[in-house]
């Protein structure tokens, strides 16, 4: 009986070390993911950043635009 106990524990001990292993992996795993995903929303925010900026920009030409077309009576047709 004290043989079989001692078996057990053994293999439990076995065991809760396979667990330990896979959830330290699992947290690397994790981390890497985050990591990365940390990353593209930087890139996103930047290029969302970007495109507001040229937003802007061809906004302010499509007035200088209209405004040249308006004083020098020129008729802009789409």
């Amino acid at each position: 009986m004290n043989q079989d106990f001692s078996e057990l524990i053994k293999y439990l001990d076995e065991k809760f070390a396979d667990v330990e292993g896979e959830i330290s992996e699992l947290k690397s795993d994790f981390r890497g993911l985050h990591d990365a995903v940390d990353e593209y929303a930087k890139k996103a925010d930047g290029y969302f950043q970007e495109m507001v900026m040229l937003s802007h920009k061809v906004d302010r030409l499509e007035r200088w635009i209209l405004q040249l077309a308006e004083k020098t009576g020129t008729q802009l047709k789409v």
